[in-house]
């Protein structure tokens, strides 16, 4: 049974910094053909697919509006993924999902964010307002 477990979350005023973990059991994040990363949630905008690291080559991938500020890694020896972000916003504010997908990198149609079809975590608030 695969299982995800994100910590991390919290308040921070804009301009902060937060790194968010994802444990994961059940599977190797080493798996050829995966994706991991990060998806996020908000009642108005729905979910974003917000980044994806390709295992088979360790590339990383981001949209827009997170590209530079926004960070995802692995740590293959813990098991876990990481999302580190810097220099928040206000809309980012939301519910973030660590997530897996058992086929790779998925771009949403229309290629705007990613699509995790396989398996997520419960979730963690980021809040960020002064």
């Amino acid at each position: 049974q695969v299982q995800l477990v994100e910590s991390g979350g919290g308040s921070v005023q804009p301009g902060g910094s937060l790194r968010l973990s994802c444990a994961v059991s059940g599977l190797r994040l080493d798996y050829y053909g995966i994706g991991i990363g990060w998806f996020r949630q908000t009642p108005g905008k729905g979910r974003e697919g917000v980044s994806c690291l390709s295992v088979n080559d360790g590339s990383t991938n981001y949209i827009e509006s997170v590209r530079g500020r926004f960070t995802v890694s692995r740590d293959n020896a813990e098991n876990t993924m990481y999302l580190q972000m810097d220099n928040l916003k206000s809309e980012d504010t939301a519910v973030y999902y660590c997530a897996i997908d058992l086929t790779g990198c998925s771009l949403r149609d229309g290629g705007k964010d990613y699509y995790f079809h396989d398996y997520w975590g419960q979730g963690t608030q980021v809040t960020v307002s002064s």
